[in-house]
């Protein structure tokens, strides 16, 4: 009999399947709030109120002493994509923790097809830029994928996914995320204060003390927060760092095995809802508002490599570094497709996961913020190739939807007076 641990997109342990389900139903809901904002913002750009829009998104308001005088578009980016990145730290922490990937075999999946759904949409985007005397400012810009926005598009599909391909999803754009901030950090950062960046270090540590003493205290751990991302702001690292980093400190396993969540599911359950409904949403509005210019002005933005090339990577680098990491995975290893799944599954996940926009436009905004027509070329190409890949998936996994449908009811048994289904019940991991 072949090792579970070897088969690729296998079904998880309960404990994760189970919470896999919890956070896909929340990110659902933020993405579809993300998708409305995004719609919003393309339709005022493009109308009669589109120098009100502009007004709203470029008024300038706080501090400047404290490098903090920020227009509103960029309080969003900087300061509200902060919450959206400390619940990506909190996930990516839990998983390799608790999770079913502090299995190596299980976390080399996600993590190899992320790398290569992050080197092959760069290396695109590059080729069609070299070829065509465009811009190299843009590379990292197809890199990333927007889980919520994905995940809006599965619920629309209204697809029976098995639950290991969606927890790949899921783990995915959590290791994604990490690759984009750090992109953003090392390659973004154009003047380092150092003696600033250490000196935030002190309320992050603070703040880990207190997390880890179980200490919950709004009073006490949001100023900390706000103190560290004032300060990594001002240090010239981008400030959704400080996110991450914070996600970081909280501890995972639960203190006392009776709890029902430990502190960084608990924390993760307070702000996600915070992230995807509030945060990633406004950010969308404020982000994706582009004057398209009519026809003629929609063909003139494709046309420009800086856009042909996000567009490319999104639609094809993605797709192929996602899935081409996967095939070597299980060419060159002992791991192999799980048996009720199909490469038009992995590639349909694939496709999905060109849906870059919320990272993508961050990005792109800290790539082209000082060339306002690549700027808006770039936008253009951001929207038009996670819509085209949102619309490939979507013909792909519709296609493979009677298949999804046979597989949960040859696995779906009898569930027990303790609420586990059958199938759960010789799983190791199933109490963690």
């Amino acid at each position: 009999m072949t090792d579970n641990r070897n088969r690729l997109f296998t079904r998880g342990s309960w404990l994760e399947t189970s919470r896999t389900a919890e956070i896909l139903r929340a990110e659902t809901t933020g993405g579809i709030l993300l998708i409305v904002g995004a719609v919003i913002a393309v339709v005022l750009a493009n109308s009669p109120w589109r120098e009100a829009y502009e007004a709203v998104r470029d008024f300038r308001i706080g501090p400047a002493a404290l490098h903090l005088d920020l227009s509103i578009g960029a309080w969003a980016a900087d300061g509200l994509l902060a919450i959206f990145f400390f619940v990506a730290g909190l996930e990516l922490k839990r998983e390799f923790v608790a999770g079913d990937l502090r299995d190596p075999r299980r976390a080399a999946l996600p993590i190899a097809a992320a790398v290569g759904g992050m080197v092959v949409p760069a290396a695109v985007y590059v080729a069609v830029n070299l070829l065509d005397d465009g811009s190299l400012s843009g590379w990292a810009v197809p890199v990333a994928t927007d889980i919520a926005f994905a995940v809006a598009i599965l619920a629309v599909i209204s697809t029976h996914l098995p639950a290991g391909l969606r927890t790949f999803l899921l783990t995915l754009a959590v290791v994604d995320d990490l690759l984009g901030i750090i992109i953003i950090a090392v390659f973004f950062t154009s003047e380092l204060h150092i003696g600033i960046l250490l000196l935030a270090l002190v309320p992050i540590a603070l703040f880990g003390v207190l997390v880890q003493r179980r200490v919950r205290s709004p009073w006490l751990l949001i100023p900390l927060a706000l103190i560290a991302w004032a300060l990594v702001h001002a240090s010239g690292v981008h400030a959704t760092v400080a996110g991450v980093l914070l996600g970081f400190t909280v501890p995972v396993l639960r203190k006392n095995p009776e709890s029902k969540r430990g502190y960084a599911e608990h924390l993760e359950h307070l702000t996600r809802p915070i992230s995807a409904g509030v945060a990633v949403p406004i950010f969308a509005f404020f982000a994706a508002g582009v004057s398209l210019g009519g026809w003629k002005g929609i063909a003139g933005s494709v046309t420009d490599p800086v856009a042909l090339g996000i567009i490319a990577g999104l639609v094809l680098g993605k797709p192929i570094g996602i899935a081409g990491s996967t095939w070597l995975l299980s060419t060159f290893t002992k791991a192999s497709l799980d048996d009720d799944l199909a490469w038009s599954d992995v590639i349909g996940m694939a496709m999905l996961a060109g849906i870059g926009f919320t990272v993508s436009l961050l990005i792109g905004e800290l790539a082209f913020h000082d060339q306002p027509a690549v700027h808006d070329h770039m936008k253009v190409g951001v929207l038009f190739g996670s819509v085209l890949a949102a619309l490939l998936a979507t013909v792909v996994l519709r296609a493979r939807n009677q298949v999804y449908k046979r597989i949960e009811q040859l696995e779906t048994l009898d569930v027990n007076k303790d609420g586990v289904p059958d199938v759960f019940e010789d799983d190791p991991g199933r109490d963690r």
